[in-house]
């Protein structure tokens, strides 16, 4: 004969078991009514995901695959890639590969067309708004002119200046003009240009440019007057 007490908790067990069960599923079925929502800041972070990615004309998986790559071994021996070439470089397949290179090549064209284009517009601008007045480059950058470019450093007042400006000219070769004796003042170098008819049209469009000295001639010229310089030798 079992014991009252021991029947009592045989008893009770089942329905223990049974309300446990009920509860487990009670609470799946919330969580099934009731699906994870993302934070504001998960949501700022897939916004700023989306626009990075569209403004390179990638996926999401692409640029995800971008940010993985820039954090491993690649991104240590090459940093500062862009995302394209990042992952033309690390391509999967040739088929990868060549799909970033379509895309490298279609966005450099877009923004070579644009930089020309504005350009362009500078150089119409120039002459409708200053139409009797040549523009001056002020200071050449090192390194952004070819060195097939010729460095011409003159005085104004140097017949053997003028004679060989001419002649440079004539020859249509791409030159650069430093004016040694300008002091820095544009109207001067104007004034010289307007004497020796150097033509407009090729100062507009950058295949001769009047610059002011600033102090290269002292550094290259080796006291000669006029000089001479192929551009790579002013580096």
């Amino acid at each position: 004969m079992l014991h009252p007490l021991i029947v009592l908790t045989l008893a009770i067990l089942p329905i223990t078991a049974s309300a446990s069960f009920s509860t487990t599923k009670s609470e799946f079925s919330q969580q099934q009514n009731h699906p994870s929502v993302n934070t504001p800041l998960q949501e700022l972070e897939k916004t700023q995901i989306k626009n990075s990615a569209r403004e390179w004309g990638l996926t999401m998986e692409e640029w995800l695959r971008y940010e993985q790559l820039k954090q491993g071994r690649r991104g240590v021996l090459s940093p500062g890639l862009d995302p394209i070439t990042l992952l033309g470089i690390e391509a999967r397949s040739d088929q990868e590969r060549q799909h970033f290179a379509d895309l490298s090549v279609k966005q450099d064209f877009q923004r070579v067309e644009a930089e020309l284009a504005f350009q362009r517009a500078v150089n119409v601008a120039w002459r409708r708004v200053f139409p009797d007045v040549m523009p001056i480059q002020p200071d050449l950058a090192r390194g952004q002119v070819s060195q097939e470019r010729l460095a011409l450093f003159v005085r104004a007042d140097c017949v053997p200046c003028d004679s060989k400006v001419a002649t440079l000219i004539a020859s249509q070769r791409l030159l650069d003009i430093y004016l040694v004796d300008s002091q820095g003042k544009d109207d001067r170098v104007r004034v010289w240009a307007r004497k020796l008819k150097i033509p407009v049209e090729r100062i507009n469009n950058r295949t001769i440019t009047l610059n002011h000295d600033r102090g290269q001639w002292l550094k290259f010229g080796k006291g000669r007057m006029p000089v001479v310089l192929q551009q790579g030798e002013m580096q």
